[in-house]
């Protein structure tokens, strides 16, 4: 189970009494061992991708300011953020103005992954400890995103910084552009534009 510290951060940032957002604890047992990941759209201060895996009970959460990329030859920068509940997992909608991180939220892609860094021996190293040493490598189950990824640690400290690339294989494709070409929610069909104006009606 996850350390009851992880979401402190998270918890400390947001006024829940003004926020939609969940609260949230860290998974419950039956939920740790699930592998899920998310990418959230997010219209905040400034447009970005936030890139988030369930590790250790908690979604493990990078921004990526140009979204993921299908391109084996590129990379994105992914800055680490505040560890987020499982039930982050599924929000989409409005954070209020003035609330950190204000601005619409969409669930871009969702689905599952899979360990894919093996030690010397040939045995699969946990995605807590892949994390810790600042180099993990995944295989993405999602409706957008399918196929190998690798997360590098290029700084560490207040302003950690890594590297998201795409893993040459059989699902990689240069030609595609799915954070421009692929703009509904697979969660709920919906733009942002949309997401947006039915938040405001049901204020």
């Amino acid at each position: 189970m996850a350390d009851k510290g992880f979401l402190k951060k998270y918890h400390e940032k947001r006024d829940f009494d003004i926020s939609s957002e969940p609260f949230g604890d860290e998974a419950k047992k039956k939920d740790e061992d699930k592998q899920i990941f998310v990418i959230q759209k997010h219209d905040a201060s400034n447009l970005h991708f936030d890139f988030r895996l369930l590790v250790d009970g908690v979604l493990k959460s990078w921004a990526v300011p140009k979204g993921p990329s299908t391109d084996p030859d590129v990379k994105r920068l992914a800055v680490r953020t505040e560890d987020h509940p499982v039930r982050y997992a599924d929000f989409e909608g409005v954070i209020p103005e003035g609330q950190y991180g204000g601005g619409t939220v969409m669930v871009w892609d969702a689905g599952t992954y899979e360990n894919d860094r093996k030690d010397d021996d040939g045995n699969l190293i946990p995605m807590g400890q892949q994390l810790e040493d600042g180099h993990s490598t995944f295989i993405l189950n999602g409706k957008k995103l399918k196929g190998g990824y690798t997360l590098i640690r290029t700084q560490k400290g207040d302003n950690e910084k890594w590297l998201l690339k795409k893993v040459e294989d059989d699902k990689a494709d240069a030609r595609r552009n799915p954070v421009s070409t692929e703009n509904k929610s697979v969660l709920t069909g919906r733009t942002m534009e949309q997401i947006k104006k039915e938040s405001r009606k049901n204020d």
